[in-house]
């Protein structure tokens, strides 16, 4: 568990990573399983960017 978590970070503090992890959000915000509230902090303004790029920057809202 340790080591997943490790290497969850070490994905995160990498630009590339940060990216690809805002795009699955989105993803499965645009898909219904997750939303915006849900996202984490440091996400979110990548998040509604990818969201609003997509035509569907109303799904970025706090409820």
């Amino acid at each position: 568990m340790m080591r997943l978590l490790s290497n969850f970070i070490i994905l995160l503090q990498n630009d590339g990573g940060k990216e690809m992890m805002a795009m699955l959000w989105a993803q499965q915000i645009m898909l219904g399983k997750k939303t915006y509230a849900e996202v984490p902090r440091l996400l979110k303004a990548k998040v509604k960017e990818i969201l609003e790029d997509s035509g569907m920057g109303e799904l970025a809202k706090e409820e």
